[in-house]
């Protein structure tokens, strides 16, 4: 198939201000986003990260107690490297989320909070595409996350919610899938791709555990492979792509 037979992804709309991002565990944003937040940051937009756990569960040679505190330190470091400076962590327990009102209870009151108009998320697709399995924990958040888009504009879904102090937020303008097989829009890459190889290294502990590879060897060309992958179908130009759900 030639490269003008393929559908070509969008830019991605930059009609907006502020950002929230929505996954699962520490390392999910960097494995592939981050390219597009420090573009985003260094425009002078706002992005605020929100994870579902501490990731206390993702390395086997160390216990949830250790592990959890070490994995959040460097998801607090990976995201001041593309300007995110709040993240957030909702403590539900690594592997075993549950999709279903309290997590969508928590993501709405999140979307209330930081009142975005752009959410982003990872993918919610039972695979990566083909025979790729995704991980129940990235399914449960992805889909808890576009549900939650549309519950925290509603004044009685959540009531509680709004007695706190959250009142609804109906400004979310669209939702963006990162990691979907199913892409439909893309960001340039290419600004923030060394600072998205530096912001996944933060996670060492996570790298050494995973791989046998140099940590920086490893970032480096697994960045530079998702980019480009995606580049075929956006001028040929490194990119970070998404599945945009309009709302």
């Amino acid at each position: 198939m030639t490269e003008s037979m393929i559908t070509q992804l969008q830019p991605l709309p930059d009609d907006w201000q502020r950002a929230l991002a929505v996954v699962a565990h520490p390392d999910d944003l960097e494995y592939g986003c981050s390219a597009a937040v420090a573009a985003w940051t260094d425009a002078g937009r706002e992005v605020t990260y929100v994870l579902a756990t501490r990731g206390e569960a993702g390395i086997a040679t160390l216990d949830p107690a250790t592990c959890g505190p070490l994995r959040e330190r460097e998801q607090r470091a990976s995201a001041a490297v593309v300007g995110v400076g709040t993240v957030e962590f909702l403590d539900h327990r690594d592997g075993v989320i549950e999709y279903g009102l309290a997590l969508r209870r928590d993501i709405a009151a999140a979307i209330r909070r930081h009142r975005p108009e752009l959410v982003v998320t990872l993918n919610h697709r039972d695979t990566w595409g083909g025979a790729a399995w995704n991980t129940p924990d990235h399914v449960a958040v992805g889909r808890a996350t576009l549900d939650a888009a549309a519950d925290a504009g509603n004044r009685w879904i959540f009531p509680d919610l709004a007695e706190q102090g959250l009142e609804p937020w109906n400004g979310v303008r669209r939702v963006a899938v990162a990691g979907s097989s199913s892409p439909t829009h893309a960001v340039d890459a290419t600004p923030g791709l060394e600072r998205a190889v530096r912001s996944l290294l933060e996670h060492r502990s996570y790298i050494e555990a995973l791989t046998d590879l140099d940590p920086e060897v490893y970032a480096r060309d697994f960045l530079a492979e998702t980019t480009t992958a995606a580049g075929k179908r956006f001028g040929g130009i490194p990119a970070v792509a998404f599945e945009v759900f309009d709302r």
